[in-house]
């Protein structure tokens, strides 16, 4: 039987089905919901690449995005990094750690970096649940794609200091997870890494760095809003957010 020649036929004979309602890990006062992208293997790239402009999102083999009943908190973010504008603190974090050397390893189990994603969770997100995770609940997290991921190590006159999870898309990189050494006095690790991953869409000339998710209630996501231009995903449109609705006042570029 012959197909037609239907771009749109794989994304139409996709399922997607809403899980039960669970605590929500960001807003823990509040039930959450997610809706889930089936069947993964007719998920290609270019499919893939429509979902996440559509809102989605990827954690291990599972691509899904926020569902809720009642609650529209979490936004999908972009940076347009042709149009990115550095402050003077992320400037300064670029140069800081411009020495550390990036490395693209295989995506598979490598006991350096799960102890260092160990060190990360007991250090920035201590009870949280994810501190506790097993070498087993890394893998599936980090290392199980369907998709076209990249694993970045990078490393600091031989120590490792950072592993960056990141999917390729056909506009750009969906930055799927950091860690990083929680104990270096004054690094800006978390900074950089975005800037790296800016740097890296502009070099394969691809237009956007999508962020995930962001919700204007939670402290451990400000970051994302520190730059600027950021794009929200707000009523199927992607647009530019305004600093009063990020509650961020617009830093000044380091123009030097």
């Amino acid at each position: 039987m012959t197909l037609p020649d239907d771009a749109r036929l794989p994304f139409s004979l996709l399922q997607f089905y809403s899980t039960a309602p669970y605590v929500c890990s960001y807003l823990p006062d509040r039930m959450a919901r997610s809706q889930v992208a089936t069947p993964v293997h007719l998920i290609d790239a270019a499919i893939y690449s429509q979902l996440i402009r559509s809102g989605f999102r990827r954690s291990g083999p599972f691509i899904y995005c926020p569902h809720c009943d009642t609650c529209h908190a979490c936004v999908p973010v972009r940076l347009p990094v042709d149009r990115l504008e550095l402050s003077r603190s992320q400037r300064r974090a670029q140069q800081r750690h411009a020495h550390l050397e990036a490395r693209e390893r295989p995506l598979l189990y490598d006991e350096a970096h799960y102890r260092l994603y160990a060190r990360y969770q007991s250090g920035r997100h201590s009870g949280g649940g994810m501190d506790e995770d097993s070498d087993e609940q890394y893998s599936q997290f980090l290392l199980a794609s369907p998709m076209e991921t990249r694993l970045m190590e990078f490393m600091e006159n031989g120590v490792l200091r950072m592993v960056s999870v990141i999917d390729m898309l056909d506009d750009g990189i969906s930055s799927v997870y950091t860690f990083f050494d929680p104990d270096v006095p004054g690094a800006s690790y978390g900074t950089y890494n975005i800037l790296w991953q800016a740097r890296l869409c502009q070099r394969l000339n691809l237009p956007y760095l999508y962020l995930g998710y962001w919700i204007r209630q939670t402290r451990k996501m400000t970051y994302k809003t520190n730059f600027h231009p950021i794009q929200g995903h707000i009523n199927g449109i992607w647009r530019d957010l305004a600093p009063d609705e990020t509650g961020q006042p617009h830093a000044e570029p380091d123009v030097r």
